[in-house]
């Protein structure tokens, strides 16, 4: 009978990833096609003739940009504030082990027209979300599911991050990772990592079948070559933690930004938020990188075109993504971050390099990986997690340096929370 048992939740487990494969992939395939048609082959179509000025060649990008948001409130408006953050999903799926099933399909669409029209965000948030409502869904309705419900929903949360990043080691990390359970976790740990064995590989082996024949799938992080390291690479390495550091908390600091947007009204504040997306983006000129897109797919063309930046652009280009991507989520137009915040930490550390070591790459792949490490560690909290993540572009040698970034990082995050005045006491002593 035990043994019956264990089967039935291996194969049960096997079914999950399956099943999350399926939907991630479809989720993808959905997205990447109906970007192509409007940003590559109807966007020529938006032309205008040769003697307007320059810029109006980008006027469709803000039309584009706008439209979407507004399509966006009006679909938030009917269908309701989704997709959550991730933060707030994993919260939710921590603290009830659960997640609620009964607005996947809005999750679903008001998602995909958000990443479809340039949000600068990535499809984490939302993918989590589906994937833990339909492992609660099967949790409560499926009596072999019944037994084990929160384990189930954590184990569908690392899944969708194991798949989406490539990477099953950061999706189990990402959810165990300084977790704190209310109870004792009612499956031993074994059996708890054979199940997200199970289910992380039957996950990317559906995503990758179905990505090989019919495509659709991320083209993942392009892997940066890193040569032999010296002494000014390792003298270096406080500033570049500390260049991460300040772009967490720059991160941090425009995540306020919600109190703003708060005051515009629904369907005004979405459309509001897609205008100034696309109007950064046509104003900012070609000195800049593009601050549409999660920024996935623009970090392998700017790996091999970086030479072509003036390097102080690199740095004000990594502050400003944090910052739309932070303008986008805060208005209503959600996703993920972890695309855009590493796609910041490489400019950032190669605009670093390249002012200090013009010409020298070597020294630029170095930088940005343990600025990266120090950025993602700052808003993460999850230093190893962070360094698993990272081994999908920088070399695995380095992961000391990267795990160090990390954790200094998140250490340098906590104390400065500490020593940070309540905001609510303080108006309170000024109101007095």
């Amino acid at each position: 009978m035990k043994m019956k048992n264990e089967l039935k939740l291996w194969v049960f487990c096997a079914i999950i990833g399956a099943v999350s494969g399926l939907v991630i992939w479809l989720f993808l395939k959905i997205m990447y096609t109906a970007t192509e048609l409007i940003w590559i082959d109807y966007y020529p179509w938006l032309s205008f003739p040769d003697n307007f000025p320059d810029f109006m060649y980008s006027l469709p990008t803000l039309g584009i940009c706008t439209i979407g948001g507004l399509i966006v409130g009006i679909l938030r408006k009917k269908l309701g504030d989704y997709p959550e953050e991730l933060s707030v999903v994993l919260g939710k799926i921590r603290h009830d082990k659960s997640y609620s099933y009964k607005n996947l399909l809005s999750i679903f669409i008001i998602s995909l027209v958000t990443l479809i029209m340039g949000s600068s965000v990535g499809p984490e948030a939302a993918l989590v979300g589906i994937i833990a409502g339909l492992c609660t869904w099967a949790a409560n309705n499926l009596k072999v599911a019944k037994n084990n419900a929160d384990e189930y929903t954590q184990i569908g949360m690392a899944v969708s991050l194991g798949v989406l990043f490539t990477s099953p080691l950061f999706g189990i990390f990402a959810v165990e990772e300084n977790t704190e359970y209310d109870k004792k976790p009612t499956l031993p740990k074994a059996t708890k990592a054979i199940l997200y064995a199970l289910a992380i590989g039957s996950a990317l082996g559906v995503y990758n079948l179905l990505t090989y024949f019919f495509g659709g799938g991320l083209e993942g992080f392009p892997s940066f070559t890193l040569q032999e390291l010296n002494y000014k690479d390792y003298a270096l390495v406080i500033l570049y933690i500390i260049a991460g550091f300040l772009l967490a908390k720059f991160y941090e600091l425009t995540q306020k930004l919600g109190w703003l947007f708060k005051k515009i009204p629904p369907i005004l504040r979405e459309t509001t938020g897609g205008f100034i997306l696309g109007a950064v983006e046509i104003f900012i000129g070609a000195s800049f990188v593009t601050m549409l897109f999660s920024g996935e797919d623009e970090i392998a063309e700017f790996a091999n075109n970086y030479y072509e930046y003036v390097p102080i652009f690199l740095i004000l280009s990594a502050f400003l993504k944090v910052l739309m991507t932070n303008v986008c989520i805060e208005s209503g137009l959600k996703g993920g971050h972890f695309f855009p915040l590493i796609f910041a930490g490489i400019l950032l550390g190669y605009g670093i390099s390249l002012m200090i070591f013009p010409d020298q790459i070597n020294h630029a792949v170095f930088s940005a990986a343990i600025v990266t490490a120090s950025l993602l560690g700052g808003v993460m909290k999850k230093p190893l997690a962070a360094t698993i993540l990272l081994f999908l572009c920088f070399p695995i040698h380095i992961g000391i340096w990267l795990f160090l970034a990390a954790a200094i990082s998140s250490k340098l995050v906590d104390i400065g929370k500490k020593h940070e005045p309540d905001l609510q006491e303080t108006a309170a002593t000024i109101s007095e």
